[in-house]
């Protein structure tokens, strides 16, 4: 399988979510994650990323989903990159606050470097979880 076509099975697992068991055979050994955004500043590993979007996804705002705008991958760099618009409802346990049955319909951009076995191997996000975390009522 190709590289982008690894990175998209990634991004359809990652935000079902599926946790790291459903991603886990996208991703290298050690795969290095990164945001400048407060809920996962830090969070170092795409492994911990998952298992964090697992339970937001799972737990905290179940039933949340998203819709992909664009996607695309630079065959020079080796990077896979995504923009989308999460929906979610803070529905259940596991926010800062009890549910608030809020929404929220965030942006945010996923680039995913992709190693020499076409696994990710350097995540990136761009999110700002400031709007987010207003529009839920966290703030």
């Amino acid at each position: 399988m190709s590289a982008f076509e690894n990175a998209k099975k990634f991004f359809d697992a990652c935000d079902a979510p599926a946790g790291w068991e459903g991603c886990k055979d996208y991703v290298a050994d050690g795969a290095s994650f990164v945001a400048q955004s407060e809920p996962l500043a830090d969070l170092t590993t795409v492994q911990a990323y998952c298992d964090w979007m697992a339970g937001f996804g799972n737990v905290t705002v179940p039933g949340a989903t998203y819709d992909l705008h664009t996607s695309g991958y630079d065959e020079n760099t080796r990077t896979a990159m995504f923009f989308a618009t999460y929906h979610a409802t803070h529905t259940g346990e596991g926010g800062p606050v009890p549910p608030t049955n809020k929404e929220t319909h965030s942006h945010y951009v996923y680039f995913l470097t992709m190693d020499s076995d076409n696994k990710v191997e350097k995540m990136v996000k761009v999110w700002n979880a400031p709007w987010a975390m207003k529009e839920l009522g966290w703030m």
